[in-house]
């Protein structure tokens, strides 16, 4: 039997057209040909609020599309998480579902126990799209907006390995787009 893998397009925007949602559709195709279990979550379809306290962090209610999505971690062996990178880092729509997804016993140990990540046993790939090269991103940058989701998330709450795919320059042709969508084909297909 294959992995059980949850996909998440991060992009805000729900358009099926832009490239994050064709990247999360291409893995799919991929890692069901291969016969691994899928699941899907486009957090620009989502219904729910920006976290803005403490409290409200550390509350036990939420709503119906976060409590669905942390089933769905549950229940994944492997996370892909797919985004547009914004201002250096990920869209803040993808940040405000991560702040609601990965909260306080489900992701980590509620405050005043030993700091500890929950979803010990799942792997990660973060595939982040943006038009400057890849390698500028990299080197120039530091890749700091894609760190900081590894670590201050994905790491903290037990996840690993955290691998990453950097796609840059994606606005220069289309041949390297399809280029693209067949490596993330092959991607899903191993399941990585």
């Amino acid at each position: 039997m294959g992995r059980k893998i949850l996909v998440i397009n991060g992009n805000p925007d729900p358009s099926t057209a832009r490239f994050s949602a064709a990247l999360a559709e291409a893995y799919v195709r991929g890692a069901s040909l291969a016969g691994h279990q899928i699941r899907r979550i486009d957090v620009g379809s989502l219904d729910f609020q920006i976290l803005r306290s403490q409290s409200e962090f550390t509350q036990t209610a939420q709503p119906c599309d976060i409590r669905e999505a942390q089933h769905s971690v549950g229940w994944a062996d492997h996370l892909v998480i797919i985004f547009p990178l914004w201002l250096g880092g990920a869209p803040a729509l993808l940040k405000g579902f991560l702040e609601q997804v990965f909260r306080y016993g489900f992701a980590l140990t509620p405050p005043g126990e030993t700091p500890k990540g929950l979803l010990v046993g799942r792997s990660a790939r973060l595939i982040v799209t943006m038009g400057m090269p890849g390698a500028v991103f990299r080197l120039v940058f530091g890749a700091f907006g894609v760190r900081a989701l590894e670590r201050g998330v994905l790491w903290l709450s037990g996840i690993r390995p955290i691998r990453h795919t950097i796609i840059g320059g994606v606005d220069d042709s289309v041949r390297g787009r399809l280029d693209w969508l067949i490596a993330m084909q092959k991607l899903g297909r191993s399941g990585a």
